[in-house]
């Protein structure tokens, strides 16, 4: 028998003041919540580093328990990477057909051309494994595990510009100020080690910083949820997380009694008010605390043998590299966290693809690769899901000057490429078409809604029933318009 996530929550933050106000009710619904109650459900909470933690509450039985996700901010150009389009070598530099654009709206950065001329890939594609994925010749590694990757090539958005497509992509919505995908999963699934945050973020570095996109919290944030459910970022260099250490000359038990003095006066105003982001500053003081302990021992990557080194390349022992954010998931991974984030910039290619794209794709082909082979050895791949992709995909046509060694691409909402791997994802699958040109989708569809679907699917969640009243209304990550599971891309 599963509980409402809403009733749930209720019941564990009401407080005396507000339960016996309830008057006639107020006993039975004392006896309702003990015949519901967590342990006669599920038995005592299991124990993750002597911490007891949550237990999930899912539709049905998951298939992920993780998710590790890999934001390539910018837009990644899907047809110098995934998309193979050979007979675009024929249309060098002729202009993109008025009947394959069809009147779609441009960006600021393109509309004035005078023309819009196509700009093959310059790069070499081969087929790789059972699954004949087409993969660039700047994917080495990757293009070596195509067959326990889930591939996507007919995602769409409506989104053109960066803000509001990369605040789709992580929410759902184009309007800032709703929870993401890593607020929900937290939601849902709370924790697995009450030691770490649920959800973490991460923001890799990259080795070209020619055209940077800026991103914030607002990508990370709980919105209208709890906020103890709001991304934990760590940084790249010096703590971890700031002011995570004591300052100097106070010891733990000055800081512990310090703590508590706060914890009792949140508490009273909590009881006063019954603010939830009063319980939300306490859970999170106490969350600090622990974190002192655990997060020196999860960022200490110094014990980790040469051949971890082998699978995510030297990189990885540079703190803040693509390759140490990919071993740090796979440590927080197994110690509990149950959604990270990582953002990856510089992809926004809109000139000088030559000298751009290669340094991108070396940054996370072995890293991601080595991500892979690292929890499938592990036995932990089968319930991690990890997503790779950006927030829309790249022009055919080249904007500003073009040659057959170097071009530039625009922004492209109609299709793009994501892939996904582990975590009840369908291995090998190649899922999606688009036509000659990449710039329409000719079979298969996936909206980012439907993407969104299918993730919560995986974690064991019905979006349509996974729901936060808010304002009067049952919220969903997925909206209100009509969205679907893609169940071909389930394993």
């Amino acid at each position: 028998m599963a509980i409402d996530p809403t009733f749930e929550r209720w019941v564990k933050l009401e407080t005396r003041r507000q339960f016996l106000s309830r008057g006639a009710n107020a006993l039975g619904w004392a006896a309702l919540s003990g015949l519901i109650g967590r342990e006669a459900l599920a038995g005592a909470a299991p124990q993750t580093g002597g911490q007891p933690v949550s237990l999930a509450r899912t539709h049905f039985p998951a298939k992920a328990k993780h998710v590790i996700y890999l934001h390539m901010v910018g837009g990644p150009p899907q047809m110098d990477l995934y998309d193979y389009k050979p007979k675009m070598q024929e249309w060098y530099d002729k202009d993109l057909p008025e009947s394959i654009r069809n009147g779609q709206r441009l960006t600021t950065m393109t509309s004035g051309q005078a023309r819009f001329p196509i700009a093959p890939s310059k790069y070499k594609f081969q087929q790789h494994g059972k699954s004949g994925m087409w993969v660039t010749e700047l994917l080495p590694y990757t293009a070596r595990m195509v067959d326990d990757m889930c591939f996507i090539r007919s995602m769409h958005t409506e989104a053109i510009n960066h803000e509001p497509a990369i605040t789709y992509m992580q929410t759902g919505n184009q309007v800032t100020g709703r929870p993401c995908l890593g607020a929900w999963v937290s939601y849902g699934l709370g924790a697995l080690n009450q030691n770490l945050p649920t959800f973490v973020v991460l923001v890799a570095q990259p080795s070209n910083t020619e055209q940077v996109q800026a991103i914030s919290a607002r990508l990370w944030q709980s919105g209208y949820l709890p906020g103890e459910h709001s991304g934990v970022s760590f940084r790249s260099g010096g703590d971890p997380i700031l002011y995570i250490n004591n300052p100097p000359g106070v010891p733990s038990e000055v800081r512990r009694k310090t703590l508590d003095g706060l914890k009792a006066l949140n508490e009273i105003n909590y009881k006063t008010v019954g603010d939830d982001e009063t319980h939300t500053r306490i859970q999170q003081y106490e969350l600090a605390f622990r974190m002192q302990s655990s997060v020196p021992d999860l960022t200490d990557v110094s014990k980790e043998p040469e051949s971890t080194y082998k699978l995510y390349g030297e990189e990885a022992k540079k703190a803040g590299s693509f390759a140490h954010t990919m071993l740090l998931a796979r440590r927080m991974v197994e110690r509990g966290v149950r959604f990270i984030q990582v953002y990856h910039n510089n992809w926004d290619t809109h000139g000088n693809v030559a000298g751009r794209l290669p340094s991108q794709c070396k940054d996370v082909d072995q890293p991601c690769w080595g991500l892979v082979q690292d929890l499938k050895q592990r036995g932990m791949l089968e319930d991690t899901l990890i997503i790779w992709g950006g927030e829309f995909g790249r022009t055919i046509y080249s904007q500003g000057g073009l040659s057959r060694e170097n071009y530039g691409r625009d922004h492209h909402p109609r299709c793009y490429t994501m892939w996904m791997a582990g975590g009840g994802a369908r291995p090998g699958q190649v899922y999606g078409e688009t036509d000659e040109f990449s710039y329409n989708i000719v079979k298969d569809p996936v909206h980012i809604h439907d993407f969104h679907a299918t993730v919560l699917h995986l974690l064991g969640m019905n979006h349509e029933r996974f729901t936060y009243k808010y304002q009067g209304l049952d919220q969903k990550l997925t909206g209100v318009e009509p969205s679907k599971v893609i169940t071909d891309l389930v394993g």
